[in-house]
């Protein structure tokens, strides 16, 4: 007699589960590399940077080593975020208007509130209205990882929810990045790229399965859309979200582990790379001021401001096994800004590398600030759950 497992396949409902048990734990992994990833940056720029900054830009074929990585190895990323995104639509928060409702209201206000935040501190500061989308964006690797070695006896609940907040967050980061940050438009590479995806998509909907024609239709959308000018990443989140659900599982399942343990570690490492010599000087630029405030206190205001609104006008409903103090605490997780935020730092003042850096030193303190601030509070509610158990 054959097994149950090999009678009757698996519902779509436990697949989901096991996809996103096994996302998290690659997620985790994937931080911690870029953690490694960013302090070996930090080290190499301080103790030698003429050789950092020598490999930042060495030129491999057409690009320097750097926007290969911002433009190349993100769009891996964003490629993995359109099939979390497809995945959640389908089987995961996303699919049920009433889950839903509370991470998407939570993440929609946890990128309006910061913006808002960055612009107030900002305000009349040259080049100021540029870096509005910094703050914006959460990175939901280092958040997983945080949120593993902290508070790994925290209810699946939260996780799914700092899980579909961040996918929401991708999304309206890709969104940002396409309408805000593109300026030159080259039409012709622009109708290529998108006719590249849409026979990718079609293929998809008829479940063809070729990997050797979808690789190069995936390389011929990026360099179409890389060309157009619009920034690259857009291609990867498209191709993404226009993957069948069939082959999403296993897309996700190859590509995963290469996004998280090679594409935005190698970004990292090419972005992080900060000379920490003039804090005086960092903490004078209201700019850079903006973008820690805009993370630690309008990323903490807005995912939990807009969670608590959306419960309290009944638009949404708080998971029985969560309180409020657990979304405070991982509320705090969201402002962990760092590979997306680095990418927009680099769209928004890239021509102006004094600038640059201190963005990115900003970043870099408020992302640390934030995971200090969350894991503090992570494990006081862990060590009020263990003692409400053992109570019980």
């Amino acid at each position: 007699m054959r097994r149950a497992a090999e009678m009757w396949p698996i519902r779509p409902t436990v697949r989901y589960a096991r996809t996103l048990a096994e996302a998290l734990r690659t997620e985790t992994i994937g931080g911690i590399i870029m953690l490694v990833a960013t302090v070996a940056a930090l080290i190499w720029a301080n103790v030698a940077h003429d050789s950092y900054a020598a490999l930042r830009h060495t030129t491999l074929g057409p690009l320097e080593l750097y926007h290969w990585a911002q433009s190349g190895l993100l769009a891996i990323f964003f490629f993995v975020a359109g099939l979390e995104v497809k995945e959640e639509f389908v089987h995961g928060e996303l699919s049920n208007v009433r889950k839903a409702a509370l991470p998407i209201i939570a993440a929609v206000a946890g990128m309006i509130v910061p913006a808002l935040v960055f612009l107030a501190v900002s305000w009349g500061a040259p080049g100021a209205a540029d870096g509005w989308a910094i703050p914006t964006a959460t990175d939901i690797a280092f958040a997983l990882a945080v949120l593993a070695v902290t508070a790994s006896a925290m209810p699946a609940a939260l996780r799914a929810f700092l899980l579909t907040c961040a996918v929401v967050d991708d999304l309206g980061a890709i969104s940002i990045i396409a309408i805000f940050y593109t300026e030159n438009v080259d039409l012709l590479m622009l109708v290529l790229g998108a006719l590249t995806i849409a026979v990718y998509g079609v293929l998809q909907r008829r479940k063809v399965k070729a990997l050797w024609l979808y690789l190069p239709l995936a390389l011929m959308a990026w360099l179409f859309v890389e060309l157009s000018g619009v920034h690259a990443t857009v291609a990867g989140v498209a191709l993404g979200l226009l993957t069948n659900l069939d082959h999403a599982e296993k897309a996700d399942h190859y590509v995963r582990p290469l996004s998280a343990g090679f594409a935005v570690p190698v970004f990292a490492f090419l972005s992080a790379g900060v000379v920490l010599d003039d804090f005086g000087a960092i903490f004078s630029d209201r700019v850079v001021l903006g973008v820690i405030a805009g993370l630690v206190i309008g990323k903490f205001l807005g995912v939990f401001g807009g969670a608590w609104l959306a419960v309290r006008l009944g638009l949404a409903r708080l998971s029985e096994e969560l309180q409020w103090r657990d979304m405070a605490a991982v509320s705090c997780l969201a402002g962990i800004g760092f590979t997306v935020s680095l990418l927009i730092g680099e769209l928004a003042y890239g021509d102006d590398p004094t600038r640059f850096r201190a963005v990115t030193t900003g970043v870099l303190i408020a992302s640390l600030i934030a995971s200090v601030l969350a894991a503090v509070l992570l494990h006081v509610r862990v060590r009020k759950r263990l003692r409400t158990q053992d109570d019980v």
